[in-house]
């Protein structure tokens, strides 16, 4: 059987670095590394059906060849761009006769509902393990059935230091870059240019070194800021909602509300606007700005953000310009608070670190008579048959007992909720 990597020497340079084994894989050591989870499925010798979110360029399609080839399964890809339904049913048949097939879709998300479904069957039935890559968040653009019945794993951008060493061992190990000695005198703008993006960076990189004369007295070709500008033709600073960019103005833009400068986000929104950025994903954003930011500071935030996401898929553009510049300066001007995304994120800890305990006795649900025997919900004492609809009693598991996740932000909103925590809570909880 040919590996699957085979390709002609004529290939692209990003073609030809592809890793032929994980060992050479760039990056992603949240899952790659000694601990890393696909590390263990793959010492376990198994594998589940996966979803890789990320960003262009970081791998995803090399990670699942790569794991596929580690395991000796036989290969299927499907472009979500091209493919049908039908294509979908072919290789799903061929899989009945080719135990453990691994099926890659790029760009799952582009997928109808009618073809997930049309993959659901063979993923619940082991037919095909599934690995689906992605640039939008899995949770809004693949199906819940089909979500699932899959381990969801990031990758990450890679950073400076990684396509650091992707140029360094390109340069050294290509045999056609090789060849062409060259030194790095600048690489600001190879890497901005490549956005994090390793499949841009080599494209660039082979185009520079191959275009630029080699210097007249030391006969090598000098890699700088302006010899990939020249070649790449553009600005460092263009805006590609593919990739490049974008990550860098939606962070941007998110740090300008977070900072209430609607001037600020009034730009970046200008820019993404501008460069087609897709409505839906800008109005997700904000909707998750307004809770982790915003909160209860101003829990009308949360409306508006939802009533802009809802708005924007009704009447898209041009008119949803307007809809979105409103939202964004009633957002950037609200009072901020991160109270209530600290609050989970540490009660998330705890249950991660420590476990689940038990529910206290009283608070649990007593519908047949034995537990109602053993005393369950016994000693609960029900709220509103205390003066002011409060009365002290212990809500946590005892080994939480006086555990505080929630200190209110320091807004007049939360001032208020303050307030009503000590009249209730003072001695338990001190606020």
């Amino acid at each position: 059987m040919p590996s699957l990597f085979d390709n002609p020497a004529a290939a692209p340079l990003a073609e030809r670095r592809r890793p032929r084994r994980l060992a050479d894989y760039a990056g992603q050591t949240h899952l790659l590394g000694e601990n890393g989870v696909l590390t263990r499925y793959l010492a376990a010798g198994r594998l589940p059906s996966l979803v890789l979110w990320g960003p262009p360029g970081v791998g995803k399609t090399t990670l699942a060849l790569l794991l596929a080839e580690e395991l000796k399964r036989p290969f299927a890809m499907l472009s979500a761009i091209s493919a049908g339904v039908k294509d979908v049913r072919e290789v799903i048949e061929r899989a009945k006769t080719q135990p453990g097939t691994v099926l890659f879709i790029d760009e799952i998300h582009r997928f109808s509902k009618a073809q997930q479904d049309a993959l659901l069957g063979a993923v619940e039935r082991g037919l095909v393990t599934l690995i689906g890559a992605t640039t939008e968040n899995p949770s809004f653009e693949v199906i819940p059935a089909l979500l699932s019945r899959c381990q969801v794993y990031t990758l990450e951008s890679l950073g400076a230091d990684t396509l650091r060493e992707i140029v360094r061992r390109a340069l050294v190990e290509d045999e056609i870059l090789s060849k062409i000695p060259t030194d790095i005198i600048e690489d600001h703008a190879l890497l901005a240019l490549s956005g994090g993006d390793a499949r841009k960076l080599l494209g660039l990189l082979e185009l520079v070194v191959q275009s630029t004369p080699p210097d007249l007295e030391t006969g090598r070709v000098q890699l700088t800021d302006a010899a990939v500008q020249r070649t790449a033709q553009r600005p460092i600073a263009r805006y590609d909602k593919g990739g490049e960019m974008h990550y860098d103005v939606i962070s941007a833009f998110i740090k300008s509300i977070r900072g209430s400068d609607p001037n600020a986000a009034l730009y970046y929104l200008a820019v993404m606007l501008e460069g087609g950025e897709d409505l839906k994903f800008i109005a997700r954003r904000l909707l998750i700005l307004a809770s982790e930011d915003i909160g209860n500071a101003n829990p009308n935030a949360l409306l508006l953000a939802t009533g802009c996401w809802q708005a924007v898929q009704a009447i898209g553009l041009p008119e949803s310009d307007l809809i979105l510049s409103q939202t964004v300066i009633y957002l950037a001007t609200s009072p901020k608070s991160n109270a209530a995304y600290v609050a989970i994120r540490a009660a998330q800890a705890q249950v991660r670190a420590a476990g689940v305990h038990p529910v206290p006795v009283p608070l649990r649900n007593a519908p047949t008579k034995l537990l109602k025997e053993l005393g369950y919900g016994a000693a609960y004492q029900y709220s509103h048959d205390a003066p002011g609809n409060f009365r002290v009693q212990e809500f946590l598991p005892d080994a939480l007992a006086g555990t505080r996740y929630y200190e209110p932000g320091n807004n007049p909103a939360e001032a208020k909720i303050r307030e009503r925590l000590r009249g209730w809570w003072a001695e338990k909880y001190g606020y």
